[in-house]
């Protein structure tokens, strides 16, 4: 190793967010270091982003670096570890290493999406080693709620590195493998220098309950309804899915699907034999014709999107399937937070419709697939870090953390957020810099900076709403014709019950005449002295500034 190589690591999202993964290992000298990244997802917008779906990492950096970029690692196919792979990676043009079950999913999407590039994704086994540059990395199986998720030993000339990706410790997980206790064991043997790892539940004493436990609830549950049973969950969840299938196929019930997501995931976990044994599932069609308790549906909609096939059920929009008194609806997820408006809105549509509904507040229906505390300990106790990051997590996550760490006998934790280049040098961890770092919205099909003008005008339009105003205006200065006035997003009446247009003409009339004729002549200046003009009558009697446009004509 170079006397001034240095290994460093840096989040471009996931250290101040729940969601957006993307890390970057540099391995060298400051100025020709080598860069692996570590996934490449992305979030969804809230309410400060209206129109916006998708929120990605901002990838300045890494395109100013992208030559000595060795490769792209995904550690396993949830959107907020692979989602923004497809929009991001043509200004990148790395290759793009997954098990198969992620590629297939990675296929599958990129299929169903018109233009989407075709990416060089090679296919890694899981606890193969591949060679990128100065990094060594090796696949490590963990549990988690998506088949093939796996943990990184990342081995550099300056030490190891192990990078966990989301994970838990559960010896029944249904599908997929167990966290791999030996070889996390022997990595510490190897001596781990840095453990990158999960925070998402470390303010969660105790264990995850186990899938199995949420299998015999669901069988439970299956067994005793009397009409249809509708199980909604996490399409990605492929153990949830096998699970409660086998329930409706043990009761004698048929297994439907609606959802194209979830005809995706299915298609490719039966391709790579996560649910062998299981007849093939039926489409949506028959969900009325069945008789009610022969009916068993996977739907998608856990988290309350409109579009999706739960939700048009709970408006009795859906073109199919329409439930009844009686019937059953299983939530076997958690809401995401900012989605409980979404999720209680179709919850109380079936409960309008005298359907049952269950949830993980009275059932054990759902599991989280990230460690709580004690699952945390067993791993620094296998690994034994001399340094600890803490990662995938919001400001609070990473700072119990960090007091976490230190109570395992970590002696050099550093918190650190996106952006942040962490120092890996055992006696020496710090933070010694800073990137470029933020955030890019998918809006439509166009990719805006998250500080994009069109953002905040929609911010604004939502509150107060847009006034458009067209004028004629002669070569002596005078109004040709009435103004053409557009109100959007405005009450029709004030307080006291006058019209708003009136005293949008009144304002803009008075205003011209008010004007001297040289100044009328003038369209820039009568266009600005108008927006005043209807802005303040507006605010003098409605308490809010709307947006104004003004086009002045001049004939």
């Amino acid at each position: 190793m170079q006397d001034d190589a240095q290994l460093v690591f840096v989040a471009l999202g996931g250290l101040r967010e729940i969601g957006m993964n993307c890390a970057l290992y540099g391995f060298g000298p400051a100025r020709r270091r080598k860069w692996l990244m570590v996934d490449l997802g992305l979030a969804f917008a809230g309410d400060e982003a209206p129109g916006v779906d998708l929120v990605m990492p901002d990838l300045s950096f890494v395109e100013k670096i992208k030559a000595d970029l060795v490769g792209i690692i995904i550690t396993h196919a949830h959107e907020d570890h692979i989602g923004a792979l497809a929009e991001l990676w043509p200004s990148l043009g790395v290759p793009v290493y997954m098990t198969r079950f992620a590629a297939g999913l990675a296929e599958a999407r990129r299929l169903g999406e018109p233009g989407a590039p075709k990416i060089p994704i090679r296919i890694v086994a899981i606890g193969a080693h591949i060679e990128l540059g100065p990094f060594d990395v090796e696949f490590i199986p963990v549990a988690h709620s998506i088949p093939e998720s796996t943990a990184l030993a990342i081995r550099t000339p300056a030490g190891l590195v192990v990078h966990t990706g989301d994970w838990k410790i559960d010896a029944t997980p249904g599908v997929g493998g167990m966290t791999d206790e030996a070889r996390l064991r022997a990595l510490g043997d190897e001596g781990v220098l840095a453990l990158v790892c999960d925070s998402t539940n470390v303010v969660r004493e105790g264990e995850s309950p186990s899938e199995a436990d949420v299998a015999k609830t669901l069988g439970e549950l299956v067994a005793s309804a009397k009409g249809r049973v509708v199980v909604t969950t996490f399409a990605s969840n492929v153990a949830r899915l096998r699970s409660a299938a086998e329930a409706g196929l043990a009761a004698g019930r048929q297994v439907l699907v609606m959802g194209r997501a979830m005809e995706r995931v299915i298609a490719v976990a039966r391709e790579c034999g996560y649910l062998q044994g299981l007849p093939p599932f039926l489409g949506p069609d028959p969900f009325d014709r069945l008789p009610r308790e022969k009916v068993l549906a996977l739907a998608t909609g856990s988290q309350g999107e409109p579009r999706a096939a739960l939700a048009r059920m709970a408006e009795d929009q859906h073109s199919s399937a329409t439930l009844a008194p009686g019937d059953r609806v299983i939530f076997s997820s958690r809401t995401i937070p900012g989605n409980e408006k979404a999720v209680g809105r179709v919850i109380n549509g079936l409960v309008e419709q005298d359907v049952e509904v269950v949830t993980d507040r009275t059932h054990l229906v759902h599991v989280s697939g990230h460690p709580r505390r004690a699952e945390m300990a067993r791993m620094y106790d296998w690994t034994r870090p001399k340094i600890a990051i803490p990662a995938h997590g919001e400001q609070l996550h990473l700072t119990v953390h960090v007091a976490f760490a230190k109570s395992r006998g970590v002696k050099e934790v550093v918190r650190a957020f996106d952006g942040d280049v962490v120092a890996i040098e055992e006696g020496r961890a710090a933070l010694i810099d800073r990137v470029a770092t933020g955030r890019r919205y998918k809006d439509g099909d166009i990719l805006l900076p998250a500080g994009a003008e069109c953002v905040g005008e929609r911010r604004r339009l939502a509150v107060s709403g847009v006034v458009s105003i067209a004028l004629a205006i002669s070569d002596k200065g005078d109004l040709v014709g009435d103004p053409d006035v557009i109100i959007a997003g405005l009450p029709q009446q004030t307080r006291d019950g006058a019209g708003l247009d009136a005293i949008i003409d009144a304002a803009i009339f008075e205003t011209v005449e008010n004007l001297p004729r040289a100044k009328r002549r003038d369209t820039d200046f009568v266009s600005g002295a108008v927006e005043r003009a209807v802005r303040n009558s507006i605010n003098s009697v409605w308490g809010k500034r709307p947006t104004v446009h003004v086009l002045v004509v001049e004939v």
